[in-house]
């Protein structure tokens, strides 16, 4: 199972870097990746980032289309380890909770989980409605991680980086990726 890709959701939540950071770091450890970007993420992108779109596609080994319904990763049938929407928007959270998908993002999600795959969910919204809380518990009782990219302080961040890399990391652990991109607890910040 280790050498299956993952596929890599990007969405019009705020927190473009997560999901830049998590095709980086999978790139330099030679893991293949299959990234779809929503709509909103270029919108988000441009206000977020100095890259362009095709510079976040070059750090995945495939880029799909967001409307490309057909693609690889629309299929049960194409294994992957699973998938990590990185942000992840609430509307993104309502699509795969409700099992309506109108893009590719929702709908390689959907897939996911009913293969009953890995599904980590970079959630990023605050503060919380009812209905966010909801969704969030839907998907998790189908199967998925809800993992908001909270900042651990114990790390002592100097820069939004290490804010980054320590979420992005800890997110990858739960793809039994364990890299030293970050310091964990109980160990020295010197990697």
């Amino acid at each position: 199972m280790s050498n299956l890709p993952i596929i890599v959701g990007i969405t019009g939540a705020s927190g473009l870097a997560y999901g830049v950071r998590t095709l980086e770091i999978l790139r330099d450890a030679g893991i293949e990746t299959h990234l779809v970007m929503s709509s909103a993420a270029q919108i988000t992108r441009e206000y977020e980032s100095e890259l362009s779109k095709r510079d976040i596609e070059a750090l995945a080994s495939h880029a799909h289309k967001p409307a490309d319904i057909g693609a690889a990763i629309s299929s049960g049938s194409f294994l992957t380890r699973g998938m990590i929407v990185a942000p992840c928007s609430m509307r993104t959270l309502a699509e795969i909770a409700t099992g309506v998908t109108t893009s590719l993002v929702g709908r390689a999600a959907d897939v996911v989980l009913k293969e009953r795959r890995r599904l980590v969910l970079m959630a990023r919204e605050s503060p919380l409605t009812l209905v966010h809380l909801r969704n969030m518990q839907t998907v998790t009782e189908a199967g998925a991680i809800i993992f908001p990219p909270v900042p651990a302080m114990y790390t002592k961040p100097q820069t939004i980086q290490d804010i980054v890399d320590h979420s992005v990391g800890r997110a990858l652990d739960l793809f039994d990726i364990h890299l030293d991109h970050f310091p964990r607890w109980g160990k020295s910040r010197d990697l």
